[in-house]
């Protein structure tokens, strides 16, 4: 998911910031060669043109609130991969998974547009999204975030006691698809679903939620990562397992009748679901 605090990404890890680092390196490899001035200025302007897109989005973008700026700067201090060396993890963790601002703020505005009041996040790691989204909820609105992982479902509670929204989210700690079979089982609707995940689950996360009506009528499935790192449009042998795993589900939800959707490019992409039937 990119920079969690901003402008210092730590590596490029979306479709755009591999673009943007791609160039870069393409560009001193020309200065160091003898290239026209044409193509050298060129290069120059795209990347130019690249770069400055994400800065320029962070400046044009509602700021973050000091809950959000505070659990951001939490997560960017932490080691890791010494607590899953440790054992105090149940999967190697990073800071980039944490959603950041303009996603953030995407999906706080997702809240506000659609008047929901009850949120399911399906994989939260330190919570980043559910606390934006928690900040556009009613005081009587309710999130339930799935976490496999109880070390960073503490973390997470820890930071949500910092804010006044806090108490609207409850966390479940357990594998994803035991929580959503459990919710189902329970009746439970929600009018927005956020799924953030294991990417090898998103078809079984996607089928579940529609055969066991977990999205209320009229509600919306935002989906992260579904353009990951561009693997999904490259040729399928520049895909990892995750790449594989996210083309196979957008194959499966754009032919997938009973849904309209759209990809949007924003971060990692981000897929909107609206159900028809």
């Amino acid at each position: 998911m990119t920079s969690i605090l901003g402008r210092d990404t730590a590596r490029p890890i979306t479709p755009h910031s591999i673009l943007v680092a791609q160039l870069q390196k393409t560009l001193r490899i020309a200065e160091e060669s003898n290239i026209p001035l044409e193509i050298l200025t060129s290069l120059r302007q795209g990347l130019q043109l690249a770069a400055g897109l994400d800065p320029y989005l962070d400046d044009c973008t509602t700021p973050e609130s000091a809950a959000l700026t505070a659990l951001a700067q939490k997560t960017s201090k932490e080691d890791w991969s010494k607590r899953f060396s440790d054992g105090e993890t149940v999967r190697q963790l990073e800071q980039e998974m944490l959603s950041g601002h303009l996603e953030g703020q995407t999906l706080k505005m997702f809240v506000h547009i659609t008047k929901a009041k009850s949120i399911l996040e399906v994989g939260m790691f330190t919570g980043y999204s559910a606390l934006a989204m928690a900040e556009a909820l009613p005081h009587d609105g309710r999130l339930i975030a799935c976490e496999v992982d109880s070390y960073v479902a503490e973390f997470a509670q820890t930071c949500f006691q910092e804010s006044p929204h806090g108490d609207k989210i409850v966390v479940e700690v357990a594998p994803a698809l035991e929580t959503l079979h459990k919710l189902a089982a329970k009746k439970e609707s929600f009018d927005l679903i956020f799924i953030d995940a294991d990417k090898k689950e998103y078809v079984e996360y996607f089928q579940i939620i529609l055969d066991s009506h977990l999205l209320a009528p009229d509600g919306l499935i935002c989906v992260d990562n579904t353009l990951l790192q561009g693997q999904v449009y490259l040729p399928s042998e520049q895909r990892t397992a995750n790449g594989e795993a996210i083309a196979k589900f957008n194959r499966i939800v754009a032919a997938d009748p009973r849904v309209e959707q759209v990809l949007l490019p924003i971060r990692d992409g981000i897929t909107l679901i609206r159900r028809l039937v």
